[in-house]
This record gives C-alpha cells, sequence and structure tokens, in this order.
C-alpha cells in the first residue's frame, strides 16, 4: 500500500511551500483524482512519489513516502527532452522487461488502445508521433510492468474522443489503486471515486489540501454549498456584530459624556456613572470575546478570471477561411485526401479527428493562410516550447513595447490568472503547463486578438478554471478555430464541430456521451 505521512514539498528557488504535512493512503480500489490549480503541486506530488530524484534542486522534500513492494506505473505530464529522438523501438525496450514479456498482455493492449504495432520501429523517432500517440506508446509501456499502483499525469491529454472513452472504461475497469492528475471534468466525474484537491491560499502562501470519498461532481458541489452557507453565516454575524458594537459605542460615548460633566456637579451620582463605565467596558471585553469566535470567511482558492473585450467583432460575412488542401499531408505522408474550409465571421468551429489525423498540421495551414489575408489572430500551439523563449520571464512574454504602463498592465493581468509577484519573473521553463497556458490566453487578450487558433486549449488547466475558460470563450465576439478532446469545451462553446479523415472534413452531430464514434456524421 502507498503510504504518505507528514509530506511537505518545498520549492528550492522561492521557498514557498507546495504541500505542508501532507497524508494520505491510497487503499485498494481507490481511483484518486488530483485537483488543484496550475503550479499547485499536482505534477510535483506524483514525481515525489515516482521520482524523486528528479526534483533534486527543485523541490526540498521532508516526510515519509512508503512504497516498499510496490511496482509503480507512472505516466508523467510530459515526455522528457532525452527521449524525443529515440527512437520508438528504442523507448520501448528500454521502458520493458523483454525477457520476461507477455505477449498476451502485449497484444490486447495494443488492440484495446488501437495503437498499431508498426509504430514502434527502428525508423519512426518518439518526436515523430503525433501527441496522443506518445501518451498511448507510454501507458502501454507502464502497463506491461503490471503495476500495483498507477500514477497518471493527465492521461487524456491529447487523445482522440474515441481513446479517451476508452480511457475512461480502462480507469473504470482497473483493479489497480491509482492516483490520476486530468483537466477533463466529465473523466473526473464518471472515474474518481475520492478527490484530493491542493489549494494555494493568501496569495500562494498557504498551501491547504482537502481529501474527500467522494464523486469530483458530488465535491465540487458540497464545496460550493459550504463555502456559500459559511459565507453567508460569516456575513449575518458581521453585520450583527458590527450593530452591536455600534450601540456599544454609542453607549460608552454618553457614559463618558456624562461622566465629564455631571460627577463636577454631583459626586454621588459620579459614583454610579463610575460603576456604569465599569459594567460598560466588561461588555466592551465581552465583545473582543465574541469578535474572535465569529464565523470566519472561507480560505478557498478563487478561480482564475478570464475576460476578453467586449467589443471585438466580426462583420458576419467577412471570410475569414476559404482553404482548400489536395491532398493535406505531412512530409510525404498523406492525411486527408481533399480539406475544404470555408469560414465566415465569427463562427466557432472545432475540429476533431483520430490521433495521427493532421489536426495540428491542418490548423497550421490555416494560420499561413490567416497571416496571408492580414488577419489579427493569436495562436495557442499544442507545445507550448513551440513559441516561448525558455529563459523570458512571464511578463517578458507578453511585452509588446517594453514600457512603464504596459508592464503594470501585464502584472495586474497576471495577479488575474492567480501568478504570483514572484511568478511573474520566474523563466517559462520553470512554469508549470498550466501556468504557460494561462500565459498564451493572457497574450490574446492583451493583443486584442480578433481570431483565436486553438490546439487543445484547455489541456493542462485546472478543471475548476474549465468553466471559467468556457464562459470567456463563449461570450468571445471574434471567430475561434480550435481542435480539442474536451467534451464539455465542445459541447459548450462550438457552434460547429468538423471531423477531420482520410477523406476530408465532415460535419458532425457531437454528443458528450460518443455514443457514436467521433459524434454523428449528417
Amino acid at each position: 500500500m502507498l503510504v504518505i505521512k507528514n509530506l511537505t514539498l518545498v520549492m528550492t528557488k522561492d521557498l514557498r511551500v507546495l504541500l505542508e504535512d501532507f497524508n494520505f493512503s491510497l487503499q485498494p480500489g481507490m481511483k484518486a483524482g488530483l485537483i488543484g490549480e496550475e503550479g499547485n503541486g499536482k505534477s510535483a506530488l506524483l514525481k515525489a512519489i515516482a521520482d524523486p530524484a528528479s526534483l533534486r534542486g527543485y523541490l526540498e522534500i521532508t516526510g515519509e513516502i512508503i512504497t516498499a513492494g510496490e511496482i509503480i506505473g507512472y505516466l508523467p505530464q510530459v515526455l522528457p527532452e532525452q527521449f524525443l529522438d529515440c527512437s520508438t523501438r528504442e523507448y520501448f525496450v528500454s521502458r520493458v522487461n523483454t525477457t520476461d514479456f507477455d505477449y498476451a498482455l502485449y497484444y490486447r493492449l495494443l488492440d484495446e488502445m488501437s495503437f498499431p504495432e508498426d509504430r514502434i520501429s527502428e525508423s519512426i523517432r518518439m518526436r515523430q508521433l503525433s501527441g496522443g500517440e506518445k501518451i498511448k506508446l507510454q501507458l502501454l509501456c507502464a502497463m506491461l510492468k503490471e503495476p500495483t499502483v498507477l500514477l497518471l499525469d493527465e492521461p487524456s491529454n491529447d487523445l482522440d474522443l474515441e481513446s479517451v472513452k476508452w480511457l475512461e472504461g480502462f480507469i473504470r475497469r482497473a483493479k489497480v489503486p491509482m492516483i490520476f492528475v486530468s483537466h477533463d471534468e466529465l473523466l473526473l466525474d464518471r472515474c474518481a471515486n475520492t478527490i484530493i484537491h491542493l489549494e494555494q491560499l493568501m496569495r500562494k502562501r498557504k498551501p491547504q489540501y482537502s481529501i474527500a470519498r467522494l464523486g469530483y461532481g458530488e465535491y465540487v458541489k458540497n464545496r460550493e454549498d459550504r463555502i456559500t452557507k459559511q459565507m453567508r453565516v460569516a456575513q449575518k454575524e458581521k453585520e450583527e456584530f458590527a450593530a452591536k458594537l455600534e450601540r456599544y459605542r454609542q453607549i460608552y460615548q454618553r457614559v463618558q459624556h456624562e461622566l465629564r460633566t455631571v460627577s463636577r456637579q454631583d459626586p454621588s451620582m459620579g459614583k454610579n456613572l463610575k460603576d456604569k463605565m465599569h459594567t460598560v467596558k466588561a461588555l466592551g471585553k465581552r465583545l473582543e470575546r465574541e469578535k474572535g469566535q465569529l464565523t470566519k470567511r472561507p480560505d478557498y482558492e478563487e478561480s482564475i478570471t478570464v475576460r476578453f473585450d467586449t467589443d471585438i467583432t466580426i462583420p458576419r460575412g467577412k471570410v475569414i477561411v476559404d482553404l482548400h488542401k489536395e491532398p493535406l499531408q505531412a512530409g510525404e505522408r498523406i492525411l486527408s485526401r481533399s480539406v475544404r474550409l470555408r469560414i465566415t465571421g465569427p463562427q466557432k468551429v472545432c475540429i476533431v479527428g483520430a490521433n495521427g489525423a493532421g489536426k495540428t498540421t491542418l490548423l497550421r495551414c490555416i494560420l499561413q493562410e490567416l497571416a496571408a489575408r492580414g488577419m489579427n489572430y493569436g495562436y495557442m500551439p499544442q507545445d507550448y516550447t513551440e513559441y516561448m523563449d525558455p529563459e523570458q520571464s512571464a511578463v517578458e512574454f507578453l511585452m509588446r513595447r517594453g514600457t512603464k504602463d504596459e508592464v503594470t498592465t501585464i502584472r495586474t493581468y497576471l495577479g488575474s490568472m492567480n501568478f504570483t509577484a514572484q511568478e511573474m519573473d520566474h523563466a517559462l521553463a520553470e512554469l508549470s503547463g498550466g501556468q504557460r497556458a494561462k500565459l498564451y490566453f493572457s497574450k490574446m487578450i492583451l493583443d486584442r486578438a480578433e481570431i483565436l487558433v486553438l490546439d487543445e486549449p484547455t489541456r493542462n488547466l485546472s478543471p475548476l478554471s474549465g468553466p471559467e475558460i468556457r464562459t470567456a470563450l463563449k461570450a468571445f465576439g471574434g471567430c475561434i478555430i480550435a481542435v480539442s478532446h474536451d467534451r464539455k469545451f465542445i459541447g459548450e462553446v462550438f457552434d460547429q464541430v468538423l471531423l477531420l479523415d482520410e477523406e476530408g472534413l465532415h460535419p458532425v452531430v457531437f454528443s458528450e456521451e460518443l455514443e457514436d464514434n467521433q459524434g454523428k456524421q449528417k
């Protein structure tokens, strides 16, 4: 059994405490969903359990993590850089014990994951795999170890809709207890039977954690109800106390005034007034004690604030994209025979498709089209490092002019995204994936982009931030062209969903339940 006792994680650079005196035991049958805002230590906690050596120099770890006798299967959020230039065959051999190999399990997993065996090859580099293919290969290697504990960091990242559905079934059926991080609210709601919630309060100066043996939806509702009730009680008690305090001040001032004016003329009345003042002061002391017993406003981490300018609009008849690719290909590989795409005005279009279908390739063609048309667009890539200098700070990444007023605006906006003053000056390489996602959103907002091109935009954001992101994008007055597998995001934001396959683009009727693969074609 995995047991954690009094675990404390402290960031070496700025001494920020991510986790303090954390206690937890992973019981048989437990599927623990690990949630929290970006940068709150979710990935760090999993690494501290699975690979503490990788945190040396970055985090100081104290406390006990007992894993004796356990076989840990660990899926990191990001594939380490040193593996990207390996062939897929080299990676597979390096992660799997081929001398004691269970071929029956191997072929069953390949079939369940819909992962072609020929993708494990000396001629294919890891970096050539799609994001979803990388996830599947890593998960395949982890499961071939026949682990007794599973730690999965954003396992649904980059998986296509069908694979996410498979992942849900895999997690529900698995007899292995696990802790998994996910941004996918439906995945959490359908699979987690325990919630571990990491929070950072007081501008990330005070860590707090909660553990509940509940499903995700029930946990969120209970949390919201508790916060609302405690806020209401605290406000009512505050108002009642303020009224008592005001009455006390009036009595105190009146008695004090009478003491100054009456006691000189009538000594006996002066004594009575002194006794009365003694009683009033005793009341003041009781009020001081009562103040310390008032219900406090609840401590909780507020969600991020995302707001696009409401005056951004696009004329309905304006042609945004008029693209024809015949064929769509990446290098020598033909992805789709004929792609036609025409988008006008403030449409919100989401492109779905199987892993490796060419969705990111299509987005890059769209970017070229937008640039050729001189459009004011913002782009959020799937690989955040694509347009980020890892040595830059968050503020530098967002700067265009470098003026004092611009820096003030940037810092104010980053504060609304729950960045601390220290994190604003951290190198981008030191920020979490979710924090870098927030920077791309911030850049598009500050640049007043009229067209948003988004490649898996919610893949690293907290599920508690999801509703805020969806609300902001749904209200956005410009055009959105996105690739996503996030079912709530697709269902709530987009007015058209297109399936990309080897034949081209096809409109689909999207269903959160995914009763038919990738939606139902019209």
